[in-house]
């Protein structure tokens, strides 16, 4: 009974959560970074229609438009809005001074640290759907002008969905180490600003043969061997695998800290 009575707590307290974070900045990071690509590229396109019947009738349509699209996006726009938005996340409470009014719910500290993480958690997940959809459209839309023809060759759907698990991993090394960071820091510019260095240095670092020990590196070097395949040096281990126990590590440091603070909120 009493694990029950847990878990009904941990999701009503996701649920929370969830209906603060569509009030918030986050969410309209999620909304517009999921489309932003796409939408460039759709435009693209149809400002070059006259080439769109070449495009399509294309046999590597589809990976053409995989590379094209996360050229971008890995190597940027996913890093970055993972670090504004995780950082962002403690700014609710922050902002309003209401984390004293969280902690006086009947809520296990637990339950506040990982209900929030979640969030995070599934606004990337939120972030990948909207991505895929607005490549979709990418391929489908231009489809309805006169001449164009459906896109050769059917999606790769087993690579699309590989690569977009890779990414989601190199992503949560940034989500652990930012939420740690946001909870620890009022100012929000100071996680972000500790974010912004280390994506920084993750670029700069790209030739380095010990590079893949960085925790912010891993969406980029995953584009750029898997994707681009681009000569970098072959890490000892399995980048992915390495993202994972990064999070691991800096999860753990985090609600370390966030229950053992004295001040709560």
């Amino acid at each position: 009974m009493s694990a029950v009575l847990h878990r009904a707590t941990f999701f009503d307290a996701l649920q929370c959560e969830w209906l603060k974070q569509r009030r918030s900045l986050s969410a309209w990071l999620v909304l517009v970074g999921g489309f932003f690509v796409p939408a460039m590229m759709l435009a693209a396109r149809l400002w070059n229609h006259e080439d769109l019947p070449a495009v399509h009738a294309s046999a590597h349509y589809w990976p053409a438009l995989w590379k094209k699209a996360w050229e971008f996006t890995a190597m940027f726009l996913l890093p970055m809005g993972t670090i504004f938005a995780a950082s962002l996340i403690a700014q609710i409470e922050h902002r309003n001074n209401a984390w004293k009014q969280v902690h006086a719910l009947p809520l296990s500290v637990p339950t506040i640290f990982f209900a929030k993480l979640a969030i995070i958690v599934g606004m990337l997940l939120q972030y990948l759907l909207l991505f895929f959809v607005g490549l979709v459209l990418v391929a489908l839309l231009p489809s309805l002008l006169p001449g164009v023809d459906l896109p050769k060759g059917a999606i790769p759907y087993d690579v699309f969905l590989r690569d977009s698990l890779v990414f989601l991993a190199g992503c949560l090394p940034i989500v652990a180490l930012q939420y740690l960071l946001s909870l620890r820091f009022r100012n929000f510019m100071v996680p972000i600003g500790v974010g912004f260095v280390l994506w920084l240095a993750s670029l700069m670092t790209l030739p380095w043969k010990w590079g893949w020990l960085l925790p912010y590196r891993y969406t980029i070097y995953h584009y750029l061997t898997e994707v681009a395949d681009a000569p970098l040096p072959v890490p000892m281990v399995d980048t992915a695998w390495m993202a994972l126990g990064w999070c691991a590590i800096f999860i753990v440091a985090g609600y370390a800290l966030f229950a053992t603070a004295k001040q709560k909120g």
